[in-house]
């Protein structure tokens, strides 16, 4: 069996994590420094860390460049490393260190959205589908050869969150069927397309502001794209106002930022169309039914900016 070195810290990294596991003799775990957590700002482990200590792996969290050299050359020799959502930039020294390189689950069709928001960036401009890439890392941002990879459709109406729960399930099948290959000499690896290399940069919260002079279609992806975050938002009474849910509606008489009641429905007017509203959340309050708030306002007219 191969040797290997895992590095992740989310919890969508666990799955990925097992998968390493059940084809590699995991040699060490690598994952972010506790970090404060919840209202009391207790440090707390990394769910990767938490799930490798369940397995009785060794774990080095090093908070540091010069530190992780130093827990990955440790672990050596071994024969790949792995890594899912880590979180620190790896330098070439580090990726020197394995007997074939690391290797990296991304999540798109690379070279299309190299970076850190790949599902966000493909759902905001409309993409029709997208992908997962095992890839070998080099120096640069996403820009390794490509060992495999493996395309689905983005469904209508997906969020970020259901495209990445479906593209992390793909990225586990595809690393436990594929990196032992790479790692074994089968599976050679091809460098990247010269051309369509778009760059995912990373989701700021001022961007999911929704842009109400947009066609309706538009600001739908907007919405999908920043569900779970940050969360589409406009403002309202001077306060952030967050729309997890919306569907396209034939209502056609609203300006836009129009907020109005329509029958039983509560439409929101955009630059080109409308969309029937269905769960918000007020600044300060819960996620709730979108008509639910609309008639504890008393239906009064309102308008979002």
């Amino acid at each position: 069996m191969i040797s290997s070195v895992f590095l992740g810290t989310p919890a969508s990294s666990v799955a990925a994590l097992e998968a390493t596991l059940r084809v590699s003799d995991v040699r060490l775990v690598v994952t972010q420094p506790d970090r404060p957590r919840g209202r009391s700002k207790t440090p707390r482990p990394s769910a990767v860390k938490e799930a490798a200590l369940d397995l009785s792996l060794r774990v080095a969290d090093p908070s540091n460049r010069a530190e992780l050299l130093g827990a990955v050359a440790e672990a050596a020799p071994f024969d790949v490393g792995v890594v899912v959502a880590f979180g620190m930039i790896l330098s070439p020294s580090v990726l020197a260190i394995p007997r074939v390189g690391f290797v990296n689950v991304h999540f798109s069709l690379l070279p299309r959205w190299r970076g850190a928001a790949p599902v966000e960036r493909a759902i905001l401009a409309g993409d029709e589908s997208t992908g997962v890439t095992l890839m070998e890392m080099d120096s640069g941002l996403d820009t390794g050869p490509v060992i495999s990879s493996r395309e689905i459709p983005i469904e209508p109406e997906q969020t970020s969150k259901a495209l990445l729960d479906r593209l992390t399930s793909l990225g586990v099948a595809l690393l436990e069927e594929d990196m032992p290959r790479h790692a074994s000499g089968a599976l050679v690896s091809r460098s990247q397309r010269a051309d369509g290399a778009t760059y995912a940069r990373k989701i700021e919260s001022a961007e999911a502001h929704i842009p109400i002079d947009s066609p309706a279609s538009t600001v739908l992806r907007w919405i999908r794209a920043f569900n779970p975050r940050p969360g589409a938002f406009g403002i309202l009474d001077d306060q952030r106002f967050k729309v997890w849910d919306a569907t396209l509606t034939s209502v056609s008489d609203l300006e836009p930022g129009e907020l109005r009641i329509v029958g039983e429905s509560l439409c929101l007017g955009l630059g080109e169309g409308a969309l029937e509203l269905l769960e918000v959340q007020p600044a300060g309050g819960r996620r709730m039914v979108a008509m639910d708030w609309a008639r504890g306002r008393h239906g009064r007219p309102e308008h979002l900016h």
